[in-house]
């Protein structure tokens, strides 16, 4: 997934970037309110976990303009603040999960990944074709029984690929689920991920290229 932080505390913020991008998510990271409100406002995100208590503008304005302006986008709202009445009122302005701090990193995996799964439709635990087997909860890529080690990025890729059933999938597209704000879309990453992961998927080779359209697994 498209993930932004929204944490003023930059250790705590660090940490979960880091976290959620272990687990092959893309991860912005930004410190206070206004900053989260303009990349909401430029980028399609599957999820923004969000601090309340948030400088500049507060992270209740930001949940709300996110549930009226972006309503596939899901909210996880963090907070010191985790009594029942906060939990309900954070519910109420529009977040869509409510995780207090302090938290485990496990939980708030998980809670992500219940959150991921209504940001788009549900993907089945194994996605396949073509000869290619992915399972998403551990990670795994397997061709014609042979496994194929994959860096984040070449997983995250394929998955996007794998999703659209055959249909293309466009640079741009791939660049917005599968890389931060921080990549240059000038460097041709996306190419050069789609060159190393044809290679390590082996022959004969299943992603075409379509000339102006993208990518796709025959």
């Amino acid at each position: 997934m498209r993930i932004l932080v929204a944490e003023d505390e930059p250790l705590l913020a660090d940490a979960v970037a880091e976290w959620l991008r272990g687990a092959a998510h893309a991860v912005d990271v930004v410190g206070d309110g206004a900053s989260a409100l303009e990349r909401v406002a430029v980028h399609d995100y599957d999820l923004v976990v969000l601090d309340r208590d948030l400088p500049v503008v507060h992270g209740d304005d930001v949940c709300r303009h996110v549930a009226a302006s972006a309503p596939t986008t899901r909210v996880l709202m963090l907070t010191a603040a985790g009594s029942v009445e906060d939990r309900v009122a954070g519910l109420a302005m529009g977040a869509d999960d409510y995780l207090a701090k302090p938290f485990a990193f496990a939980e708030l995996g998980a809670r992500v990944q219940a959150l991921g799964r209504r940001s788009r439709p549900a993907a089945p635990p194994v996605l396949s074709r073509a000869g290619v087997r992915v399972d998403l909860h551990h990670r795994q890529v397997v061709r014609d029984g042979r496994y194929v080690p994959l860096s984040r990025k070449e997983f995250a890729v394929l998955v996007e690929l794998l999703l659209a059933d055959g249909g293309f999938v466009s640079a741009e597209r791939l660049l917005e689920k599968a890389w931060d704000e921080n990549v240059d879309p000038l460097t041709g990453v996306v190419r050069v991920t789609i060159l190393k992961l044809r290679r390590k998927l082996g022959e004969p080779a299943i992603i075409e290229t379509g000339a102006g359209v993208g990518y796709r697994i025959r």
